[in-house]
Order: C-alpha cells, then structure tokens, then sequence
C-alpha cells in the first residue's frame, strides 16, 4: 500500500514538474486548449486585387469572358439562415424586416440566375454564320455550371425551411388576422390609414414570394428568353446540348465517388445537378429519360441528404413533383422501390451504426495519433517535400473522416425525426460516440493551430508549385506548335493567365480564375491524360488546404444537436454508466455550444440572450438531473455504507453488484459551457460538504460519523472537503441540553438528583443501564450551543416553576391541610415550653398518617408523597440551574486555559491598528477581542441564578395575599418523615430482583425544601421547631430501651426475642440514619440560598453597598448580575 502511495506521488510529482515546463516553454508546438481560447487563428487568405486586375492577358475577348464567368460565380455567396421557433405575432412583427431582407436577396438569386444562363447562352450559338465570341468547341465551364447548381441549392434550401416550418405559417395567420383588426379600427391602435395598405401589399408579396415554399419553381419558370436583347435560350440548340453534356459530367463525378471514402461535398453538388436538371427541363422542356432515372437511382444510395440543421431533402420527392412530364414516364414499381428504400436505410443503419461507429472510433483515434506525431517532430531539411505531402494527405484524411462522420449523424438523426420513427438507445449511444469523434477532428485540428498554420502556407506553395510545373510543361508544348490559329491563341492566354493567377497567395478568387482558365486551357489536347488527372487532383487539394480551418469547421459543426437534444439524457446516463471515459463529455459540451452562434442572430426574440437563457437552462436542467445530482447521492450513499460496514447493511460484494469506479469524474478538467465552467469535482464537494454540515447540525453526535466519511471522501475521490468547525458532541455526551431545556417538566420527574456528586441519575429504564448527567456533560453541550443557551434555559426553568408554585399554592391553600397545619401550629406554640422548645415526632407520624385517610392514588400514594414529589421536582429543577452555571463555568475555563493572564489580556484590536494591517484583520481582532472579554467575565464570575431565582419569586411568596404559604414550615417535619420513608423503601428495592422503584439518592427533595422555606424567609421558623434534634433524641431513647432490653434478655434463651430485637435496632439505625443524612443535605443545600441570612439582613446589606457605591468607587463590588433582569 505505501509502495503504491510512493508511487502515485512521484506520477503526481512528476505530472507538475512537466506542466511547469510547458507553462516555461514557448515553442511553436505550443498545444491549445479549445475551452481558453481569448482569440482564434483565422488561416484563410483574403484577396486585396479586384478582379480585372488579376484577369490580365493580351487576349482582351477572353479576358472579357473569364471576367463574366468570374465575377457571376463569385457573386454567389451562400446563405444560410436560421429561422427559430416564435411565440406569438409580437415575435411575427419583429421578423418581417429579416423577411424582407430575405426577399431581396431572392430577387438577387432571380437575376444573377438569369444573367448566368444569358451569358452562357451567348457562348455557345446554334446559328453557324452568327459571329462567335471565342471558339467555344471543346470548352466547358464546368466550373460556372457547379456555381449555378450551388445557387439553386441555395433557394431550394429556404423552399424546404419554410416547408418544414409550421410554426412560422401560424404565426403568419396569426398575424394577418392582427392586421385585419387594426385595418378595421386604425385609430385604436395609433396606425395612419395611409401607411396600412402599402403594408398589407408587402406582406401579400412576402407571402406569395417566400412563404408558399414555391421559390425554387419561380427561378427556373422565369423567362429567359430576351428578345429585345437579342438573347435566344430555348432555341439554342448547341447551348441546350452544352447544358446537358455540363449535367452529364458533374453527375458522372458525384455518382462515382457518393458514399465513398473520399466523398468530401458531392451530396451538396448532387442537389445542384438535380436543380440543374429541373432548370434544364423548364428552359429546353426536354427530358433525357437516362439521366432522370440515374439520379433517382442515386436515391437508392443516398435517400436523403440535409440541408441545414434539422432540414431534410428527399431527392426522389423532389424529382418526381418538379418534372412531373419525366414522372410519368417512369413505372409505378420502380417509383415505389425507391420510396421504400428510405425505410430499408434506416433498417440498415440501426444494425450497423454500431459497427460504423467502432470502426470511424479506430480510424478517427489513429488520426488523431498520426497528426500527434507528425506535427510534434522537427522536419528534416532534406526530406522536407515528403514530410509536407504526409502533412498535406494527414489534414485531407482528416477532413474525409469529418464529413463522413458529420453525413452519417445528420442523414440519420434527421430521417428518423423526419418520418417519425422510434430510435433504440444503442442507436442514441452510437450517434453520440460519433458526435465525440467529430468533436475530437476538431479539437484536434485546433489544439495543434499554430503548427496547422505554419504548414498550411507551405504546404499550399507545394501544391501551387507543382500545378505550376504541369502548366509549364503544357505551355511549352502550346508555343513549341508553330500553327496559328485563334483558337490556339485563345488555349495560350488562358494558360499564361492560369499561370500567372497561381503566382500567388491561394484566395478564392484566384482559385476561381484558375479553374476558369483551364476550362479553356485544357482544349485541344494540350495536356495528356496522366498530366491532367494529377494536375485536377493538385488543384483538388489546394482548395481543400487553402480553406481546411472553414471546411473543419462547417463539417465539424454540431448546431443541428439542438433540434435533436432529447438524446442528451440518454448520453448523460451512459456516460455515468460507464465512467471510465467519463473525459469524453468535454466534445458533448463543445457540440451543444456549436448553436450559440446561429441563435445570436435569431431576429424574434427581443433580445437573442432570451433564447440563450432558457438554452442554457435546459441543458444545465438535464444535467443535475441525470449526471450531478446521481453523482452525488451514490458517492455520500457510498461513503456512508464504507463507514457502516459492521453493521452489514447489504451485500456490497462488486463480483456480485458490479462496480462503478466513480473516481474518473473527479479527474476530469472543468466543462466549459456558456459564460461558466461546469466543475464537477466541486459540485460534488460542496454538496457532501453542505449534506454533512446541516445533518451534524441535526444531530451533533453524529459528528465522528461524518468526520470519517469526509476523510475517506478525501482518501478515495481526492474531494478537498472542509471541516465544518460545528462544536462536536463526545460519545458519552448523554443528554443535550437543549433537549432537558425543551422538556424540564419530563426531565425532572425522570431524574434524580445528588447534591455532592453534581450528577443526575435516571430514575428508572428499560435498559441494562441507567443515564447519567454530570458536569462534564453540560460543558460538553455548552460548547456545543453556546453559553448563550445557559440563559435561555434558566428561563425555560423559570417558566416550569411557575407552573409548579401554581400547584404548590393550591396544595396549601387546601382546607384539610390548611386547618391541620395551622391546629399544629398552635399546639407547638402552648406546648414548646414542656417539650423543650422541641417539635415532637409523634406529631409529625399523626400528621403523616392522618393525610393517608383523606384518600390514595391507584398507586398507593397519598397526598402528602405527591406534594413531596412536587418538592423534589422543583428541587431536581434547582439543582440543574446549579448544574448548568457549574457546566459554564467548566466550559469556560476550558476554553480560557490557553489564556496566559486573565488579570492582563492585551487588547488585539489596538495593536493591529497600530500595525496598519488590513480592515479584514481588523475585524477579526475585534472579534478577538470580544470572544476573551465575554470567556474572562463567565470565569471569573459566573451568573448568580439562584439569586435570580430566589429574587423573582420571593416577593410573591411572602406578600399579604399568600399568607395561605406561611403555614409551610410546620409541613415540613411530616414531609420529612414522609421522605425518609419513601427514601428507605427505595434503597431496599436495590437489592431485589425488581428494582423498579429503587433508587439510592434523591437530593431534590432537600433542595427544593431548602428553596422554598428561603423564598418564604422562614429558615428562622423552621429551625425553632429543632426538628431533627427532636429525630435524633427520639431514636437514641427507642435505640437505647432496646439495649436494656436486650442486656435484661441476654439470660433468656429466646432466640426469636433476641433476633427481633436486633431487627429492631438495626431498622432504628437506618432511619436514624437516613434522617442524618437529609439533615445534611438539607443544611448543604441551604448554603446556595445563603441561609444564614433573614430577608431583613439582605435588604439592609444590599442598602449598605449601595451607599458605598455612591460614596466612592472602588471601594465594593456589587455582586449579582445583568441577568437578573432578562430572567425575570
């Protein structure tokens, strides 16, 4: 165990020691963390020449039409849009100004669509005798072509979002019938009359143009003959056959890499083909049947692609409603075998998502490596070439396994919503998985940005170095023809002008003049076919490393998680299932946030932090419930079923229960998400922290228990728990004494009281053992609750004794007792002087006996034992008053012992000011300061509650209208009697086998006579009858007949006689005794109410002092205390 101790150390140890470096070290393979980023590192080129500047040859008509070309397909810029979900027409309102900026923007797409097919048309004339502008015979603008397409994609895009989008058409309604409400009363709602109407022609043309999803079917059914420009397109014939050869080719190369590996963006160019396809049809109303069913073939293939987020496209759908004419020609079998392809994919892939995902997890995770160790080492000068290609192929492969990865969760999560069919978890799970992996393309890709940027600019010079050597070569064989012809020409330009386009930094536009050029360049065999194929490939990978950061980033994106987080619950509870590569959560985290950007530019919201809010709140929802709040209750469960092992709560065998290794989560760095870090080590901590705080609170004994779990939280998670600095109860803390306070009237009738031992004893239980209370205890709880709780229950204790005098008074107010003590009373004052001033016992036994006829208790007791019993409680409840000041005092010397002179405490505070340190500092020498004063005062003099006591109630019991309680002290003997009685019985209980009723001391009952005869100020009266002078010459005379009488028998043979007599001494013994040993008690506990002291003397002493006090100070303490007040 230490061995592994030592060893986890030097792992910790050495883990520092290499961060510590790294923090030190600034090389350039610096790793980037993809939470921490203050900026990014944007690698893509922007091109500072206009177009005109960089097409520059001497061939001015073809510079003219590379222009055309170029400028139309750069005009394209791709829109994407989110429209989110409103509420309501206050959320419609907001959106018509977006609607009308989309409106625009679709008329732009009318014209440049238009414009395109115009000056298309005007290449290629059908006409032989018309004027050509360039010999267009063997060139093809591929390249225009798949920026046509990319344009259409765009509209049939917003056709399919609007499509899909129902609650924008309620809301639409919803609105509308607003807007007939205001029409009929405009007043009301502040709108001119004038204005309403031009309004009302704006939302009709938004609707017609872009919410009837029919934006695509008016591009292509716009006209696009012009004759008053002398534009023919339907007609053209050779235009018409260029068209379609364009389709012919683009389709060839989608098909021929769809669903391969190296796929990269041909789903996209799939749809342009088939938009092509309908604008085709629509402009020539030709249909090439072959085509038509290859690209509905494709469906079987690709039955589905998205457009955006949660936006599916069907092809097959598409096909069939937008040319109808090549529809019918098509079977209603082959129609419907297509149709039933979609249901057959999503079979397919519930069976082998599983698969795919453990394969991509293989090739993703060997990426990952290979990209580690590529861009970790220093490249070596003579093999610098080939570490840039393996550099260049790495980033490419890379992006392959993004797309892939990115087409296979997209296609498959939104065809299942789409037509509505139940997931399985695994399915879930393995969809998930894939979205990690995309997530770690990316983050991998980031975490080496500056490595990536640095090969990025050298790899794209290798890439343009070698398009320029196959250039050369070709032009060289261009000049080498001495033939003139213009079409040579024409093939020289454009090769000079490609030329001269790469002779730079790899923009976008650059790229395009280049893909252009060559479409003119590559005619008349100026290439062969093994220099053309590596040159389009060189050309390939140049687009894809000139814009790697934005295609990593577009494939990599995860925004469409929003509209599928209803498997974020499933993901959480396999991610707490398998908490092994619990670290993996940090790529979920990631995905989640790829939304935040397109809701930054909702337009329904008031403010788009709305929408953020109630996002963020979701997820973080979800989370507590399914990941932190199950985290937590299983470790406090676990910790508290390791600290009760002995008592064998359930079986925890892990070969039979299985085994979670919860340790994983604490291990991990903190989630970022939003503006916060998801820090699940401190969750965690601070819940077991604040569950073990408020459970000690609850039950402070318990303080050892949750001590423990806390260590072993620290020892087996490595949680940094804080102690929760709560007073802790001992083991052997017995009863609280906030628990006594709340039930005194219990506690007194339960317990017995012994004055010289301080100490409490449970009258009887049902255990093996009796509770004690002793001294000890009370500081105990002291500590615990604070000497505050020492006032509170002197209170407490002054309401039960009220409660009690109640019945004391109405006892002596009783005529049966009243008349027989005031008829002893007398007897005692016409007898005193033949009894030598000495109250006799036999009154006492008649007064004892006589009570018993008045009646019994179904217990046996008469009223005198329950009067008796009354004076033990309110005794038992001075004797805690005593116990608790006792407790204080020991708490507080305790705790004042590290003090070194309670005489000379320096005052903290002054010496800290004097210092100048900080306000903090200051406050806690105050506190300081205030914590010793308040501990010195409570040692040195402690509160004086029986005074208190004695002070608030004496004045009640001694005033005219309860002259009824003057007649106490004469009750007293006979209560004495009664006592002993009752004391005697007990103790010989303790020697029998029931010992229910035994007892060997019960103090209480001195006490409380003590208390009472000092509230009634008769200890002189008392003491007149010498009552237990009386006891004591009333034994010896019996004890010292039966001596006689035994020495006048000794002769006798009378066994019997002789033990009874000693029966009889002995019983004379024991009570001569017990009556000894009240007198002791009595006289002991008279002492704390100062007996020696008549209520005249007190109020004349208490005048004295005062005196002195206003004659000179100093010269007298004033005992009692502030209390006092606050008691009464």
């Amino acid at each position: 165990f230490i061995v592994k101790n030592y060893e986890k150390f030097l792992e910790e140890y050495s883990a520092q020691l290499q961060g510590i470096e790294e923090a030190l070290d600034d090389s350039v393979g610096d790793v980037w963390d993809f939470t921490l980023d203050p900026i990014a590192l944007k690698l893509l080129p922007y091109e500072q020449s206009s177009l005109l500047e960089l097409i520059k040859t001497d061939n001015k008509v073809l510079n003219k039409v590379i222009t055309v070309y170029a400028a139309l397909c750069y005009m394209y810029n791709g829109f994407y849009t989110s429209v989110v979900e409103g509420e309501s027409q206050i959320q419609m309102g907001r959106f018509i100004s977006f609607l009308q900026e989309l409106s625009c923007f679709v008329s732009r797409c009318f014209e440049v669509v238009v414009n395109m097919v115009h000056q298309l048309a005007a290449l290629y004339i059908s006409n032989k005798s018309a004027t050509k502008i360039i010999e267009s015979t063997g060139v093809h603008f591929q390249t225009v072509y798949e920026h046509l397409g990319e344009l259409l994609v765009v509209l049939i895009t917003l056709d399919e979002i609007m499509e899909n989008h129902a609650t924008l058409k309620d809301h639409w309604r919803m609105y509308k019938r607003l807007l007939k409400s205001v029409h009929h009363n405009p007043a009301k709602f502040a709108i001119p009359e004038e204005k309403l109407k031009p309004f009302e022609k704006l939302l009709l043309k938004l609707e017609g143009q872009l919410l009837d999803s029919m934006i695509f079917q008016a591009c292509v059914e716009q006209r696009f003959d012009d004759p008053g420009e002398g534009v023919s397109v339907s007609k053209n014939s050779a235009f018409a056959e260029e068209f379609a050869y364009n389709i012919r080719t683009i389709f060839a190369n989608v098909e021929s890499k769809l669903g391969e590996p190296s796929e990269i963006d041909q789903r996209d160019k799939y749809i342009g083909v088939c938009g092509l396809f309908v604008l085709h049809f629509h402009i020539f109303r030709a249909v090439d049947k072959k085509i038509y069913k290859s690209l509905l073939d494709v469906c079987k293939k690709v039955p589905a692609v998205t457009l955006a987020a949660n936006i599916i496209w069907f092809p097959d759908t598409f096909l069939l409603s937008k040319v109808p004419a090549a529809a019918k020609l098509m079977d209603k079998k082959s129609i419907q075998s297509i149709r039933s392809s979609r249901d057959a994919f999503l079979q397919q892939k519930a069976q082998t998502l599983m698969k795919d995902m453990q394969s991509y997890y293989i090739f993703v995770t060997s990426w990952m490596m290979k990209m580690e160790s590529i861009l970790s080492k220093e490249p070596k000068p003579d093999k610098l070439s080939e570490d840039l290609s393996n550099r260049c192929n790495i980033f490419v492969q890379g992006v392959l396994y993004a797309y892939s990865i990115s087409t296979i969760i997209k296609t498959t999560m939104n065809m299942y919503m789409s037509m509505q069919r139940p997931m399985t978890k695994t399915s879930v799970k393995a969809l998930c998985r894939l979205v990690e992996l995309l997530k770690a393309v990316e983050h991998t890709f980031h975490r080496r940005s500056l490595v990536v940027a640095d090969s990025v600019s050298h790899i794209t010079q290798q890439l343009q170095s070698q398009a320029l050597s196959s250039l050369s070569t070709a032009k060289k064989r261009v000049i080498s023809d001495k033939k003139y012809s213009e079409q040579r020409l024409d093939v020289l330009s454009a090769l000079v002008l490609a030329e001269n386009t790469l002779n730079g930094p790899s923009t976008k536009e650059r790229r395009l003049i280049v893909s252009l050029a060559l479409s003119v360049g590559t005619q008349m065999k100026t290439f062969k076919d093994e220099e053309l194929l590596p040159l389009q490939l060189v050309l390939k990978k140049l687009d894809l490393i000139s814009e790697l950061r934005e295609r990593v980033k577009v494939h990599c994106n995860c925004s469409f998680l929003y509209w599928h987080r209803t498997v974020f619950p499933i993901y959480l509870d396999d991610v707490y299932e398998n908490a092994v590569d619990a670290a993996r959560i940090h790529y979920m985290f990631s995905a989640l946030r790829d939304c935040v950007p397109t809701m930054l530019h909702a337009k329904h919201m008031e403010s788009c932090d709305q929408l953020l809010v109630c996002y963020d709140t979701e997820i973080m929802e979800i989370l507590n419930e399914h990941l932190l709040d199950k985290l937590c209750k299983e470790i406090e469960k676990d910790l508290r079923l390791s600290v009760h092992t002995h008592l064998k709560l359930d079986d925890r065998n892990p070969f039979k229960v299985g085994m979670k290794d919860l340790a994983h989560f604490f291990s991990l760095k903190p989630i970022r998400f939003f503006n916060r870090f998801i820090d699940i080590k401190a969750y965690v901590t601070h819940y077991l922290d604040k569950t073990f705080y408020n459970l000690t609170t609850v039950a402070l004994h318990d303080w050892a228990t949750y001590s423990e779990m806390r260590n072993l939280a620290t020892q087996r998670y490595g949680l940094v728990m804080t102690e929760a600095h709560l007073p802790s109860q001992t083991l052997e803390q017995g009863l609280d004494v906030l628990e006594i306070m709340r039930n005194i009237h219990v506690f007194v009738s339960r317990y017995l009281y012994n004055l010289n031992n301080q100490i409490f004893i449970e009258r009887t239980s049902n255990n093996k053992h009796l509770n004690t209370i002793n001294i000890r205890h009370i500081a105990n709880s002291i500590r615990t609750h604070g000497t505050g709780i020492m006032n509170t229950t002197v209170n407490f204790t002054y309401q039960f004794l009220r409660k009690k005098f109640y019945i004391f008074s109405q006892f002596m107010y009783d005529e049966h007792i009243k008349s027989r003590l005031i008829k002893d009373i007398r007897f005692f004052r016409e007898t005193k002087d033949q009894t030598d001033q000495k109250y006799p016992f036999e009154r006492a036994e008649k007064f004892n006996r006589g009570i018993r006829k008045l009646g019994l208790t179904p217990d046996g007791q008469s009223y005198l034992d329950q009067f008796r019993q009354l004076i033990s409680q309110i005794g038992n409840a001075m004797g805690y008053v005593r116990m608790i000041r006792s407790g204080g005092l020991h708490c507080c010397s305790s705790a004042i012992r590290f003090v070194p002179d309670l005489e000379d405490i320096v005052n903290f505070e002054e010496l800290v000011k004097e210092e100048g340190l900080s306000e903090e500092t200051q406050k806690a020498a105050s506190q300081l300061d205030c914590v010793l004063t308040d501990l010195t005062t409570n040692s040195a003099e402690g509160t004086e509650y029986f005074k208190m006591l004695v002070g608030v109630f004496a004045p009640e019991f001694r005033s005219i209208k309860n002259m009824h309680l003057r007649n106490f002290y004469m009750i007293v003997p006979p209560l004495t009697v009664n006592f002993v009685e009752h004391s005697i019985s007990c103790k010989e209980k303790l020697n029998k086998k029931n010992k229910i009723g035994a007892a060997f001391t019960d103090d209480g009952f001195a006490m409380g006579v003590a208390y009472i005869l000092k509230l009634l100020d008769q200890y002189q009266e008392f003491d007149s009858l010498h009552w237990f002078q009386a006891v004591r010459e009333k034994y010896m005379k019996e004890m010292n007949a039966v001596v006689k009488e035994q020495t006048v028998q000794s002769t006798s043979q009378d066994e019997k006689l002789m033990q009874t007599m000693n029966l009889t001494q002995k019983r004379l013994d024991v009570y001569l005794q017990e009556f000894e040993l009240l007198y002791f008690s009595l006289s002991s506990a008279r002492i704390f109410f100062r007996a020696d002291k008549t209520a005249a003397e007190e109020t004349q002493e208490k005048k004295d002092r005062e005196e002195v006090a206003k004659t000179g100070p100093g010269s007298s303490t004033i005992e009692g205390s502030p209390g006092e007040s606050s008691a009464k």
